[in-house]
């Protein structure tokens, strides 16, 4: 029986001692003392062999007990002080709290979110209010009120990413104001930035998954003129008062007359060359009716432009897809 009294006592003992350690090295100078090879506690276990046979479970039982209890305790008293063991073996030091700070890096908003935002800025000198829309949207928002015909090329699910057979991620934010003339009666003047997607090879000039910024002004005797003085203004707000622009005849199922919007660039090598932004014309009447506007009595023009193409040409980025790899020593340049 001298052993089953003697474990309690190692115990208690063992357990001042630990709450004692106060370093590490004190820590493992217990731990040899108590749970090494040669330490009381496997001391303890070789005296069970003289242990009487009726009086064995019970003993055996108590110096697991107090091997168990021994180890936790001394995990949590290491976890205590904060000194994994790899640290002290490898003789880790506490931190100089002396030696000047580093300073923190701070973030800033993505080129892609300070160019929507200075659209926006730019728009709403003029009297333009921001809406937004889904990005998921129906045959009828993103293709049938637009006066866009069933049998329209735009329409084939090679071009579109089709969700289901009338569900689909909008390929152009013209969806935006069929949904804001439905709700809206005239005057509407609005631009609406946001993602749309088509299924494009991705390369230096195309991506998936791209920005525009769509805007629409609808009110009595609103003309070509008027659309033409807009686009202007904006060129030479966003990319300076000398920019040139040039607008071409061309088509689309929602506007007409239809036109493409051009600026001419020049280059550092002293070349010079007329670049694309987007299209723009004067809202069809079938668009009009479609959302129930009087088209006898208001006119109205619209115009998609492409977020991506106007920085990456006013910041002289070659390729589209440095825009989204997320490289911040890219990123951190603007």
């Amino acid at each position: 029986m001298a052993l089953l009294d003697d474990i309690p006592a190692i115990r208690s003992r063992a357990t001042e001692e630990l709450r004692a350690a106060a370093s590490s090295e004190g820590l493992e100078a217990w731990r040899v003392r108590y749970l090494g090879a040669k330490g009381e506690v496997k001391a303890a276990m070789q005296r069970l062999r003289e242990v009487a046979p009726a009086d064995k479970p019970a003993a055996g039982k108590a110096a697991n007990d107090l091997k168990n209890a021994l180890q936790a305790a001394f995990e949590a008293r290491r976890a205590e002080l904060g000194r994994p063991a790899d640290a002290r073996r490898a003789g880790a030091a506490m931190p100089d709290v002396t030696l000047p700070g580093r300073a923190v890096r701070l973030g800033h908003a993505h080129i892609i979110t300070q160019t929507i935002d200075d659209i926006c800025d730019i728009f709403g000198r003029m009297g333009f209010t921001v809406a937004t829309g889904p990005e998921v949207e129906d045959e009828r928002h993103n293709f049938n009120a637009l006066n866009i015909p069933p049998d329209h090329p735009a329409r084939d699910p090679l071009d579109n990413f089709y969700i289901d057979e009338l569900t689909m991620l909008r390929s152009q934010t013209s969806t935006v104001q069929i949904r804001v003339m439905e709700n809206t009666r005239p005057p509407v003047r609005i631009i609406s930035p946001g993602r749309v997607y088509r299924p494009d090879t991705v390369d230096a000039t195309h991506s998936f998954m791209f920005h525009q910024v769509e805007g629409l002004y609808v009110d009595e005797g609103v003309t070509m003129v008027d659309l033409k003085t807009c686009l202007d203004q904006f060129c030479k707000a966003y990319f300076g008062p000398d920019v040139a622009t040039c607008f071409r005849p061309s088509f689309f199922p929602f506007t007409e007359p239809s036109a493409e919007v051009d600026i001419l660039f020049h280059y550092a090598d002293g070349s010079s060359r007329w670049i694309e932004l987007g299209g723009c014309g004067m809202v069809d009447p079938n668009v009009l009716d479609a959302v129930g506007y009087d088209s006898e009595k208001y006119t109205g023009y619209a115009f998609g432009l492409g977020i991506e193409r106007m920085l990456m040409r006013k910041h002289g980025i070659p390729d589209i897809r440095l825009l989204f790899e997320g490289d911040v020593r890219f990123l951190h340049q603007f």
